[in-house]
């Protein structure tokens, strides 16, 4: 059987759990890239070559001897099938007896790179926007997007007490994300832009841009020490449930059928090259975990739950797991065409001044076993890797 650990990571520390539960500290190297900004401090480790890959296709040949599996997700909703994979089996069935499953949560997608980029992570659950850092700042190399994870899912949710009803009440304000540069804080960027409100990523602007842990974010909201929040599910439904924030945009309502990727499946280029049998079992027990939660809606609500009692020791409420699930799609398609208009946003929320994502995707083992499981395949939107 598929031996699988599982470690609660934060940063590049590693908790393991037992039956009580651990409120562990950031360690100095994560505050360290907290405090540099994570985006800042992924740039250098790149431009330092430590992700540094071969190119060259995604080969059909079969690992031989052992292989263990780092894979990174995080505790949200927005990663439920990554969550139910690791918790009901769905990954260890899949991958078989020669592969050991090293599965780390982190808090936000920037993180997730840059262990990647460290050599700490293999493939990742991660948001759009760290997924475009750091493909252009590893000049294309370092990483590829090989399946959808999640649509929908993130809203800004906002303080009545604060006087916030309309976008430009936003001004001043001070406003949480959950690290700089992820993909809530990008969105959160690019609207207050389009509404004549304007940030840097320096911290400086029309309005303060606060980054902290989701849960933090919860606590801070409570305390009244921020005005707004976008964040992605749970966390919103939190929010609003707990604390009586408001939901002041639903990003689905910005997107065009109301559809737009929260996480996506990365695998870094050379476990990918070195590794594409092990890369298709992963794929093929992430398939089978949405299926059955597409099927089995509120088993699969359980089955979350009780992946984030196991792993966080904090169940959600019954009324936030319903309304938070409301605002997700399950879905093993990337949404590929919306790459493009993320790519817009990653400039315009001033962390790049120009975007290129030809390669980022190789759907190939993908749409393999679209196949042969007799279901549509996806499209990479001619961003796709060919060799």
């Amino acid at each position: 059987m598929t031996r699988i650990h599982l470690p609660v990571r934060l940063g590049l520390r590693t908790w393991r759990l037992d039956s009580r539960a651990h409120t562990p500290r950031p360690s100095a190297w994560r505050r360290s890239v907290l405090a540099s900004g994570g985006v800042a401090a992924l740039l250098v480790m790149v431009s330092c070559g430590s992700a540094a890959v071969s190119t060259g296709t995604a080969a059909t040949a079969q690992s031989s001897g052992p292989v263990t599996l780092r894979m990174g997700y995080r505790l949200n909703l927005t990663d439920t099938p990554d969550l139910v994979g690791v918790s009901n089996g769905y990954f260890a069935r899949a991958l078989g007896g020669n592969v050991t499953l090293k599965a780390q949560t982190f808090n936000a997608g920037p993180d997730e790179i840059t262990a990647m980029f460290g050599g700490a992570l293999d493939m990742a659950f991660v948001g759009p926007s760290p997924v475009i850092n750091g493909f252009i700042k590893s000049h294309g190399q370092a990483l590829r997007i090989v399946a959808g994870d999640v649509l929908g899912g993130a809203e800004l949710v906002v303080s009545p007490a604060a006087g916030i009803s309309t976008a430009s009440d936003l001004r001043g304000k001070r406003i949480a994300t959950p690290q700089l540069g992820n993909t809530q804080d990008v969105a959160l960027r690019v609207y207050l832009a389009a509404n004549g409100i304007h940030t840097t990523v320096q911290g400086g602007g029309d309005a303060t841009i606060v980054n902290a842990d989701n849960s933090t974010i919860v606590t801070l909201f409570q305390q009244r020490q921020i005005d707004a929040a976008w964040v992605p599910e749970p966390y919103a439904s939190k929010i609003v449930d707990e604390t009586g924030g408001k939901v002041l945009v639903n990003e689905a309502s910005l997107w065009p059928n109301g559809k737009f990727p929260t996480t996506m499946l990365v695998a870094s280029t050379s476990f990918l090259q070195a590794h594409p049998d092990v890369v298709s079992h992963f794929l093929k027990g992430l398939l089978g975990a949405m299926q059955w939660i597409n099927a089995n809606p509120e088993q699969g609500k359980t089955a979350v739950n009780n992946a984030l009692l196991a792993l966080a020791s904090k169940p959600l409420l019954h009324n936030t797991l319903n309304d938070a699930w409301a605002h997700l799609d399950f879905s093993i398609d990337p949404l590929a065409s919306a790459m493009t208009t993320e790519a817009k946003h990653f400039v315009q929320a001033g962390f790049a001044t120009s975007v290129d994502l030809h390669g980022i995707f190789d759907l190939r083992l993908l749409n393999k076993l679209l196949k042969q499981e007799s279901l549509p395949t996806v499209s990479d939107a001619g961003l796709g890797s060919t060799s």
